[in-house]
């Protein structure tokens, strides 16, 4: 069953410590560390990573539990800023033994550890109680995130059959690094890390950033350490800034709970410390098990006969909402690209992921519409490649972005985010029904269809390009935004103003949807004019992009009008759009099917064979669920069940082999003949967002669910459920006003509907 993993108060033994426990300071003299300024470590892996993440705060430690500063970018992170740089657990002076680490709850979880055997005399002869034996203490970190604050509670039991001292050390460390100095990003001055303050059970980090903001990092400590001083240098240099010790006397049988609360604050750089050890924050599981539970509420149960099925579902809808940030204003709220790397506001991917999973969760798709229309670009700005009526790519609000040192404040640099933002508008209401909210962002949708053809098609010819206005915004403005991933058979890279072949589909579906929904407005001329506009682009886009030779669509035209024959995934999206001639649909499919496009874990973003491939490319080679959960739409579209199905299966075959069955952004192209398991891509988002939500694209897909709210339908176009999969149900979907329960069943190769409940009044149909 396809539920959100809400987490309760009931889970763990016993809770951790609410924030009114915490003890205060308390008296006695604060003194005061003067920090090193150590390079920031760039990321380069993320191979065994654990991940929490609640609203604007998330959490990447490795299996242990630890963070350390090294190539995987690991630290407490709040929004685009890491406020923990370094958290290392010793106990008895050694690295406990990892038995288990569980992060399944999202926003908590917990990793069972042990200790090695401690020998605390090593010139003492054995057997004289210089040794603890290993396996003997129980060892348990559980960690909670709640609203912007971490909770972790150390707990030890002591199993052996005496008493035992148990000494705990803690190596802390604050870079305030911007996440794209984590990635790697040179900048050529830092801002000044402030003395680190200490009185009691409290540290406190501070940085003055360049841009006028004092960041502190405050953390409060359920018992006061016996000692606290400058972190020694040890294996591979310095671990930390700060060490803290504890030690104490544990009776056998006997446990002991060491909690810590961390949490951020900010000011204007210059003003006076008001409190430099403020009252640690409320934390309480209450609060991420009460959003997933509303979040759970709101979205329509999927069940079926497949339980790794069911369990690859249950972690994307568990993905979705650990992804879910508030803002960027008071009130909203959107789903994050990924963690960790893009975990804030995108357009395109957060119109693509609501699109996804519009069918079984529509309020993502409205709050999605809005936020991006309340920031959509209403003047020109060469940095920004902001125009009028644009939607946003990027948004950043770290110290790098508000510095100036990145455009992304925000950022424009996507030639497709706008006809997307357009066909999901079209979209929601044919699934709600709720004219207000069309009302409500029409004149939003006018200034992106000026936007299409006064900004978008910058030369006259009917096609939308992209090229960018400053030097500083990104080469490539599709979702393939890397440098190298627009070439032509030669593996050339091509040159702007580029049209590529996805987004001339998205504007020819924008504005046959935007006709529809001018209708329903009444106003006919501008329905006329754009059923008009699509049919000049369908002919144009036909005669331009097809390739005989290949039989199949070029990715992209250069500023020359020649095409980038080069053989990608693109097509596949045209047909997701319906720009492709129902003629050469099957030639298409056939293609995207052949084995060099299809690695049989999905298909590739380029084809083997031809100058520029890379398995390990970014878009060169790589396989993205997203994109061929998109062409399997495609070919659904297009009558191809079968085609759709194989694309279907082979995603999920590659989900169950990814821990958790947690799809990432994208994983390597190596064949499947010749690599049993697919290869992970080393730096890949996990979790993502609209990798998260391709499960309910590929079960939109299966059966065939398409919504008209405005007439009281729900139509399902030739359901068709795989040889692997032989029953689902829906509960609780929802078309307008209205909801159904269905039941869908194979038997001997043919699919069944059959409605077992309606509450409201609409009709079923299926359309073979």
């Amino acid at each position: 069953m396809a539920r959100a993993e809400a987490g309760s108060a009931t889970e763990l033994a016993t809770e951790l410590a609410p924030a009114s426990a915490m003890p205060e300071p308390g008296s006695g003299e604060i003194r005061f560390f003067q920090p090193r300024q150590d390079p920031i470590v760039h990321a380069t892996d993320l191979g065994s990573v654990q991940v929490l993440k609640h609203e604007r705060l998330f959490l990447l430690t490795d299996p242990f539990g630890d963070i350390h500063p090294d190539s995987r970018g690991l630290g407490l992170y709040l929004g685009d800023t890491r406020i923990l740089s370094c958290a290392a657990l010793r106990v008895g002076g050694q690295r406990p033994v990892l038995l288990q680490g569980s992060m399944g709850g999202n926003f908590r979880g917990t990793i069972h550890l042990t200790n090695s055997s401690i020998d605390r005399n090593p010139g003492s002869k054995r057997g004289q109680g210089s040794e603890l034996a290993g396996r003997k203490l129980g060892i348990s970190r559980e960690r909670l995130l709640s609203g912007e604050a971490f909770q972790e509670r150390l707990r030890i039991v002591n199993h052996a059959e005496h008493d035992e001292t148990v000494e705990i050390e803690i190596d802390l460390a604050n870079d305030s690094a911007d996440i794209f100095e984590v990635r790697g990003y040179p900048r050529r001055k830092r801002g000044v890390v402030q003395p680190i303050a200490v009185l009691g059970r409290r540290v406190t980090f501070r940085y003055d950033g360049r841009d006028g903001v004092r960041r502190a990092t405050h953390l409060a400590f359920s018992d006061p350490p016996e000692a606290v001083g400058p972190a020694a240098d040890g294996e591979g240099g310095r671990s930390g800034w700060v060490h803290l010790r504890w030690s104490f006397r544990l009776p056998a049988g006997a446990r002991r709970d060491l909690t810590w609360t961390v949490w951020s604050s900010s000011a204007t750089t210059g003003t006076r410390d008001a409190d430099l050890f403020p009252g640690p924050p409320r934390v309480s599981p209450d609060d991420g098990a009460a959003a997933y539970h509303a979040w759970t509420l709101g979205t329509t149960e999927v069940s079926t006969d497949h339980e790794l099925f069911n369990l690859t579902v249950q972690r994307g809808l568990n993905d979705l909402r650990l992804l879910v940030n508030d803002g960027p204003a008071e009130g909203e709220r959107y789903v994050a690209a990924g963690v960790p790397w893009f975990a804030t506001l995108f357009g395109r991917d957060a119109i693509i992921t609501a699109l996804e999973v519009l069918p079984f969760q529509s309020d993502l798709a409205v709050e999605t519409l809005g936020v991006l229309a309340a920031r959509q670009a209403t003047e020109v700005d060469d940095e920004l490649d902001a125009e009028p009526g644009k939607i946003l790519h990027e948004l950043r609000t770290g110290e790098m972005a508000a510095t100036g040192e990145l455009p992304f404040r925000p950022y424009y640099g996507s030639v497709d985010a706008t006809p997307l933002w357009l066909i999901l508008l079209a979209e929601t209401h044919a699934w709600t029904g709720d004219s207000s909210v069309v009302d409500r962002l029409w004149p939003n949708a006018l200034a992106a269809l000026d936007w299409i053809d006064r900004w978008g098609d910058r030369d006259g010819d009917g096609f939308v390009e992209y090229a960018r206005r400053s030097d500083r915004g990104l080469v490539n403005q599709g979702w393939k935004d890397s440098h190298d991933s627009m070439r032509d058979r030669a593996g050339r890279l091509i040159t702007g103003p580029v049209a590529l072949s996805e987004v001339q589909g998205y504007v020819y579906r924008a504005k046959k949807g935007m006709a529809a929904l001018a209708t329903m407005r009444r106003d006919r001329r501008l329905a006329r004019r754009l059923e008009h506009e699509a049919a000049e682009l369908r002919e144009r886009f036909e005669d331009a992009f097809w390739m005989p030779d290949e039989g199949y669509y070029a990715m992209a035209l250069d500023g020359a009008k020649r095409p980038a024959d080069a053989i990608g995934s693109n097509a596949g999206h045209c047909l997701w759009a319906g720009i492709v001639s129902p003629a050469r649909a099957r030639r298409v499919a056939d293609r995207l099917l052949t084995a060099d496009l299809f690695s049989g874990w999905g298909v590739r973003t380029y084809a083997t064979g031809q100058p520029g491939y890379n398995p390990i490319g970014y878009h060169t080679g790589t396989v993205w669920p997203h994109d061929t959960a998109l062409i399997a739409a495609g070919l659904k579209r297009y009558g191809l069940h079968k085609e759709a199905n194989r694309l279907v299966g082979s995603v999920f075959e590659a989900a169950q082999r990814f821990t958790d069955f947690r799809l990432p952004e994208l994983f390597c192209g190596f064949d499947r003949d010749t690599s049993p398991l697919p290869v992970p891509y080393p730096v890949a988002c996990s979790p993502q967002a609209w990798a998260a939500a391709a499960p309910f694209l590929f079960l939109q897909t299966m059966l065939g669910l398409q919504a008209h709210a405005d007439r009281a339908e729900l139509e399902l176009f030739r359901p068709q459920l795989p040889e692997w999969l032989s029953k689902v149900t829906l509960t609780n979907l929802h078309v307008g006003g209205s909801a159904v329960d269905l039941l869908f069943h194979r038997w001997r190769g043919t699919t069944s509907a059959e409605v077992l409940r309606k509450a409201g009044d609409i009709s079923v149909t299926i359309r073979l």
